[in-house]
């Protein structure tokens, strides 16, 4: 063979590896939404694969394991440190190595099984590399088997015996977790309520294969940390109703003890400013009086940036929200569209009623050091840098729109326009906008009043936003007027109209997608299951998975969320229980899928080719078919 031949070789290989690859079936997409900072629920959904990794454990062994034995596996795979634990305390050390061969040789089988759709290339990849010559040895036996039998039982044998077999099967489990899902969509709402938003970033940071759809309370933290003072009062404002302030002082270092000590000084307890009851922490009533007051002054505070913000921004047309400017402060009531309607327990203290917007001197100083506190916090920024690089608005991944809210219409149900910057937008073109001012907010942390900032926070609820999605956010209303009619907050539209096939197929059609084969995936509207609100909607097209992470919506929802598989052949709605915690699932081997519902069923199975990802690969192969093409060219 002559040198040029041996130049094409590599070329050759590689065309010959894309188009195998390119015939292999799709992986499966695993799709959650709304976490709210529920990391235990997020993290038994993640290591289950929402029922993947059960699916594939009974396929394997459904003619020899009773579902007791089954389940028991499947635990050991979720949870294979704890279950470890728990065995060794079971078990003597001679009863412990045989279970543990057993073990071994049974969830290589699983990895056997769940690799089958998958090159030798990628699972080598997923392997880690201390174990990973003995690991693929152990998953490829193939034919060689009856020749190799005595060698692969040794291999098993020496692990044991050189104390290895704990190891082994820790690594094998989370190979499998692995290995069942190939890509992770979180559409939406990682952050808020919940206790530990912190460790659901974390996990994934980590995560081998994700992308993130924008909901509207990952937006303020985004704010938040790029200078916007107004998302800066809001983050604050709901950790203090949800009880939740540790999760700024311990987890991100933010000092808000500046905020603590002005509140003590300016404010009294305030029942309608007890916070919601967290089910995680104990606080004792020294610790929720502080709360309390921290509670009122970040919340006036918040009132005050955001009216200054609305005065500067009167493109944005939400003047009906200078409510401090509708308030009798001697009577202490407010007039709200022509109607007049007395304050519950008002805490204008520091309102200024021919100024009412304006910061007092110490505000000033406390919203600059709580701002220079956000910035600082590295776990915040490694967070929210996280958040911007993986993240976008909207995602079209293999022919599915996905998006934390809404496309805003109009009560016609046509794409409704927005004026922005002397720009009229509305559908992708607006979506697009949208992104473009929270990325130029990110990329500019230290300007706090430009139109990027302040475009941010009206993302987050202002009525055209497509996170938001309602024609007004009554936080004020809800704190201070005792009428529930002023509580309203009117829908878009979409919210009513995404039942209606047509509607569907022209947002569809409006991305650029197939109207007959796409879906809409949607997160922020929990499913009231139990009040007969379904799921699935307009006949396939439109799902929404917002079932209820959050324990704040459990008693509405009935259930505890919804999430989305979509493999080769189609894809899959998952109900699940409530998660009562991760002690309570690995004593009891609880799992929490409680429902699969087929929602889409494709005649033939879908390949690598038909996938975003197989677009890129075809790519990658024309490019080297021109470049070998050209090589073969004669040179004259």
């Amino acid at each position: 063979m002559n040198s040029k031949e041996n130049d094409k070789t590599p070329i050759l290989a590689e065309i010959i590896n894309l188009e195998a690859i390119l015939n292999l079936p799709k992986g499966t997409e695993h799709f959650v939404s709304d976490l709210h900072g529920e990391y235990e629920a997020f993290q038994h959904i993640l290591r289950s694969g929402s029922g993947n990794v059960k699916e594939k454990v009974t396929s394997v062994f459904c003619q020899d394991f009773s579902r007791d034995e089954i389940n028991d596996l499947c635990f050991l795979i979720y949870y294979p440190e704890e279950k470890l634990q728990l065995k060794k305390v079971e078990l003597d050390q001679r009863s412990l190595n045989q279970w543990e061969k057993k073990t071994i040789q049974h969830l290589a089988k699983i990895v056997r099984f769940s690799s089958s759709k998958y090159t030798r290339s990628k699972v080598r990849k997923a392997i880690p590399e201390n174990f990973q010559y003995i690991l693929e040895e152990l998953i490829y036996p193939c034919d060689e088997k009856h020749d190799k039998e005595a060698y692969y039982e040794q291999i098993v044998d020496k692990i044991i015996q050189l104390s290895q077999g704990e190891t082994f099967i820790i690594q094998l489990g989370y190979l499998i977790q692995r290995l069942v899902v190939d890509h992770l969509h979180v559409v939406g709402d990682i952050y808020d309520r919940g206790p530990a938003p912190d460790k659901i970033m974390d996990a994934l940071i980590k995560h081998h294969s994700v992308d993130i759809q924008w909901g509207n309370h990952d937006l303020i933290w985004i704010g938040a940390f790029s200078g916007s003072t107004a998302c800066m009062a809001n983050v604050i404002r709901i950790c203090a109703r949800y009880e939740n302030l540790d999760i700024l002082e311990n987890q991100y270092q933010i000092n808000l003890q500046p905020l603590y000590t002005f509140a003590n000084q300016h404010y009294e307890l305030n029942p309608s400013f007890n916070p919601k009851k967290n089910p995680y922490l104990l606080h004792s009533e020294v610790e929720k009086a502080k709360i309390n007051k921290l509670h009122q002054a970040i919340t006036i505070i918040q009132f005050k940036l955001e009216g200054q913000l609305i005065k500067r921004r009167p493109e944005f047309a939400m003047d009906n929200r200078l409510l401090f400017e509708q308030i009798d402060f001697d009577k202490a009531k407010i007039t709200l569209d022509g109607e007049e309607y007395p304050l519950i327990n008002p805490c204008f203290s520091t309102v200024d009623p021919k100024n009412p917007y304006h910061l007092t001197p110490e505000e000033e100083r406390v919203v600059k050091e709580l701002l220079f506190s956000f910035q600082a916090s590295e776990q915040l920024k490694k967070h929210i840098s996280f958040l911007m690089k993986k993240g976008s608005l909207y995602l079209k991944y293999n022919g599915n729109l996905l998006l934390h809210g809404c496309i805003p219409l109009t009560e016609s149900g046509e794409l409704k326009e927005f004026m922005i910057n002397k720009h009229r937008l509305k559908g992708k073109e607006l979506l697009d906008s949208y992104e473009g001012y929270i990325r130029d907010c990110f990329q500019s942390p230290d300007v706090c009043d430009d139109f990027a900032t302040d475009f941010v926070w009206y993302l987050w609820c202002g009525e055209n936003s497509s996170l938001f999605g309602k024609k007004i956010m009554t936080t004020f209303e809800r704190y201070f007027i005792a009428e529930k009619i002023t509580h309203q907050e009117i829908a878009n539209p979409y919210y009513k109209m995404r039942n209606q096939d047509s509607i569907c197929s022209m947002i569809l059609a409006e991305f650029g997608l197939s109207p007959n084969d796409g879906h809409i995936i949607n997160g922020h509207t929990p499913v009231k299951e139990k009040s007969g609100d379904i799921p699935i909607k307009a006949s396939g097209k439109m799902i929404i998975i917002d079932g209820g992470y959050s324990r704040a919506y459990q008693k509405t929802t009935g259930i505890g969320g919804y999430t989305l598989l979509f493999n080769s052949y189609g894809l899959k709605l998952v109900a699940h229980q409530p998660f009562i915690s991760k002690l309570d699932a690995i004593m009891h081997n609880k799992d929490i899928v409680s429902m699969r519902r087929i929602v889409a069923r494709k005649a033939e199975r879908i390949k690598v080719k038909d996938t975003n990802i197989g677009r890129l690969l075809l790519e990658q192969s024309a490019k080297l078919m021109a470049k070998l093409h050209n090589e073969l060219e004669p040179v004259e």
